[in-house]
């Protein structure tokens, strides 16, 4: 499935920017939540073709956000790479059986990302 349309899930405004800078300058069509909730909100009506998640946020968190994503039949199709600053061998574990298709900890390098995206496509 090519990978065109990202939704940044991200209360950092920027951490928003710089990932949606680098999605755009490549080609990506990118929308961004600044929560969870909004997150979810966009995900169900905008059907990204990937979610760029964050961990750490108010509410919901990232983690919650991506095991609702995967178990809701309307969203689980869509990839979600967790993007954050908890770099834990616990927390990638975590991430990755809550539904996330890969982790990357923060500060994200650009080429990392668009590999991680790469692969998936």
């Amino acid at each position: 499935m090519p990978i065109k349309k990202v939704l940044v899930v991200d209360d950092s405004p920027t951490e928003r920017y710089v990932l949606v800078d680098i999605l755009k300058k490549h080609g990506f069509e990118a929308d961004t939540a600044e929560n969870g909730e909004e997150g979810i909100a966009k995900a169900k009506a905008g059907h990204p073709d990937l979610i760029l998640m964050d961990v750490v946020m108010p509410g919901v968190n990232g983690f919650q956000v991506t095991r609702t994503l995967s178990r809701d039949a309307e969203t689980k199709d869509i990839p979600v790479i967790m993007c954050t600053s908890k770099g834990q061998e616990t927390d990638r574990v975590w991430g990755m059986r809550q539904g996330a298709v890969a982790y990357l900890v923060k500060p994200i390098a650009a080429a990392d990302l668009l590999d991680k995206i790469k692969s998936l496509a």
